[in-house]
């Protein structure tokens, strides 16, 4: 094990679970903001494009719509990055300040993104019908490019935070020889967190979307405007679904390889062995995985792509140095099995738009996908909860423990209520102005073009269910 960070003594902290758990309500409020900061600026973008390539007013209608809502959410989202970027100075004060000057750099870049999405934004909002159309397109492509920028950084601290290097710790616990660029950039284990992230967004955004319009079918509202909206947000969902399996797999075999007793902790393993099973559902006590179903060999298949693998225990490290097994195993398996059901689902959609030129047209079809909007953020959060708390008691893997780098201020529990209104204050505000951007009228229906991609399949079942141009 590499030597531990040691300038800053372990504070004196009563509350140091409270203030992770303060920590982790902030990510929970900001990271589906993220998603849709990654992803919906992109569809966007698309169906304005869309306009331009066809001359269908439809598009243009729908692009200003998901404007407005992408401004809502932007405006959310900087409260709460601001809350995120507060925190990280206030409750860790031994990470920022042992290992600021490794990792300030991609902070650096994450608010440089930030102002250029911002000003972007603002032009492109007050540019409809003051810029000419394709100059007004231009204007997206920033705000597309920044907000997928802004994440890169902060998965590129992440990514180095579970996987350090790029620095050198001396003999009396100094943070030297600091070389940022091969800290954020050159780390290896951050690339499968950043794809796994940025489908994980598309994935996030895109059922969301197309849930709101899902329950719009249910009810009955189901014109050409809400079949265009269901399907382009749905489509990149229903892509980034079954990929996720892929690159799944590839992060589990770099925390295999980087992080043995994260993947220990996954699966319940108290004890090195080779040929280890895959325990599925069950829960861990005393050792050992109960009311699991276990299925020989498949962890080490999975892990290193050999039956026999070896796969490290928990034994392996004190018991100091484990994180709590079954948070993270009950998270992960909430992202593996809600990701898979996600999978199955973009899987007949894709297939009936393939094979019937038309969208799905069974009520039980628009139900699944009311109800996988707020699963894909249970999954998210699942993925992210196996990510950070698997790495406990770490803050950075091996070299700082959480412990040392929490403040030793006395008041955390009253700033913890204080936030938690603020959230809720926050999150009515903002679904009360995504309902009232939901009810505002809509703007006379343009006539259907006659040139159309996918015709309807007939039949007075099918009639209004086509999919878009």
């Amino acid at each position: 094990m590499p030597p531990t960070v040691s300038q800053l003594p372990p504070a004196v902290q009563a509350y140091l679970l409270e203030a992770r758990q303060m920590q982790a309500m902030s990510f929970m409020v900001h990271i589906p903001l993220v998603c849709f900061g990654i992803a919906f600026p992109a569809m966007v973008a698309f169906v304005e494009w869309r306009y331009l390539r066809t001359g269908d007013v439809l598009y243009r209608t729908l692009a200003r719509r998901w404007t407005k809502v992408m401004v809502t959410l932007f405006a959310a989202g900087v409260v709460t990055g601001t809350v995120l970027s507060f925190e990280l100075g206030l409750l860790w004060p031994g990470f920022t300040g042992n290992f600021g000057s490794v990792f300030g750099l991609g902070f650096a870049i994450e608010g440089f993104s930030f102002f250029l999405e911002a000003i972007f934004l603002g032009i492109y909002v007050y540019g409809w019908d003051r810029l000419p159309p394709r100059v007004h397109f231009v204007c997206a492509l920033p705000i597309v490019f920044a907000g997928i920028l802004g994440s890169f950084m902060v998965i590129a601290v992440n990514g180095w935070m579970n996987h350090p290097q790029g620095f050198t710790v001396d003999a009396q616990g100094r943070v030297t020889d600091i070389r940022p660029f091969q800290a954020l950039f050159g780390n290896t284990y951050f690339w499968h967190e950043l794809v796994h992230m940025y489908l994980a967004g598309n994935m996030v955004a895109g059922f969301l979307v197309a849930a709101a319009y899902a329950v719009g079918r249910l009810r009955g509202r189901w014109g050409r405007y809400e079949r265009t909206a269901f399907a382009v947000p749905l489509s990149v969902a229903a892509m980034a679904a079954p990929t996720q399996i892929i690159v799944g797999d590839w992060a589990a075999r770099d925390v295999a390889t980087e992080q043995p007793v994260k993947l220990a902790a996954i699966e319940g393993l108290s004890q090195t062995a080779n040929g280890v099973a895959e325990h599925v559902l069950g829960y861990y006590t005393d050792g050992r995985v109960e009311y699991g179903i276990a299925i020989p060999h498949l962890l080490s298949l999975l892990a290193f792509h050999s039956w026999n693998a070896t796969i490290q225990g928990l034994d392996t490290v004190p018991v100091a140095d484990q994180p709590p097994v079954n948070i993270v195993r009950f998270a992960f398996q909430t992202m593996v099995g809600v990701g898979t059901l996600l999978a199955l689902l973009a899987v007949v959609y894709m297939f009936i738009v393939w094979r019937y030129r038309r969208l799905p047209i069974t009520r039980w079809f628009f139900r699944a996908v009311a109800v996988a909007g707020p699963l894909s953020y249970l999954a998210l959060i699942g993925g992210w909860v196996t990510t950070e708390v698997g790495r406990q008691p770490w803050v950075v893997y091996d070299y700082l423990r959480t412990a040392a780098a929490v403040t030793g201020a006395t008041s955390i529990p009253v700033g913890f209520g204080l936030l938690a209104a603020a959230y809720a204050a926050l999150i009515a505000g903002t679904f009360w102005a995504l309902y009232r951007l939901a009810k505002s009228p809509m703007p006379p229906a343009p006539a259907d073009p006659a040139r159309r991609l996918l015709q309807p399949s007939g039949g007075p079942g099918a009639q209004g269910l086509t999919a878009v141009d």
